[in-house]
């Protein structure tokens, strides 16, 4: 059990603290959905009835579409794109897919690669590219959900105040949606570039995502 906890350290702390923060977010979210309720004239709901609600559904799924869209573009953009002296780019010079030898696979790849790496064809296109599209599925599919949850909850707030309520296309090309989207979108955004730029000088001792304390600014690719 120690060893179980020590090689999975990392995701168990992450697993745990998504848990933890996700529950104080119903939590939270339901007495101030209640709070709302009781404001408007409205009876409140049971908590049972909030955790299926669009209001959660959308707060949720917002947040997690930024997120997984953020790790997309990130994977991405890195195969092509170098940023000199930043532990998160490759070396300049190294843009690109990089060759099959360095990537380990077909004819180089060794006894402990996985056997999608010594196939060929689509098996092995699929495989080279699984992370970014699993990112990319993972993010449209939170979007729709946040789509779909958002209209709801909006079409709901619409009725309680006696407006008319819209339809799908009109709920996608209005600003709610949109003011939802970007506000997450920029932080995710703002994130990133903070990361390449504060590596570069700044350091953590022991974190592989900065470079060694003793490494020049200028290098590039260098993990600690």
């Amino acid at each position: 059990m120690r060893r179980l906890l020590r090689d999975n350290g990392l995701v168990l702390f992450f697993a745990t603290i998504f848990l933890l923060a996700l529950l104080g977010q119903a939590v939270a979210g339901f007495h101030a959905f209640n709070d709302d309720q009781v404001a408007g004239g409205a009876a409140p709901v049971s908590w049972t009835t909030y955790l299926t609600s669009s209001d959660l559904g959308t707060d949720v799924a917002e947040n997690w579409q930024s997120e997984y869209l953020q790790f997309a573009l990130y994977i991405l953009a890195t195969v092509h794109l170098v940023q000199r002296g930043s532990p998160e780019s490759k070396p300049v010079g190294e843009e690109g897919i990089e060759s099959e030898q360095d990537q380990r696979i077909g004819a180089h790849a060794g006894h402990d690669s996985p056997a999608a790496a010594r196939a060929s064809g689509p098996r092995l296109w699929w495989y080279s590219n699984s992370l970014g599209l699993t990112m990319g599925v993972i993010f449209f599919g939170s979007w729709t959900a946040q789509a779909v949850a958002g209209h709801a909850a909006y079409n709901a707030q619409q009725l309680l105040d006696f407006q008319d309520p819209l339809g799908f296309g009109e709920y996608l090309a209005g600003p709610d949606f949109w003011d939802r989207t970007l506000q997450n979108w920029q932080s995710e955004f703002l994130a990133i570039l903070s990361m390449a730029l504060l590596s570069i000088y700044l350091r953590q001792r022991g974190s592989p995502e900065s470079k060694p304390v003793g490494a020049s600014h200028s290098a590039t690719g260098v993990e600690g």
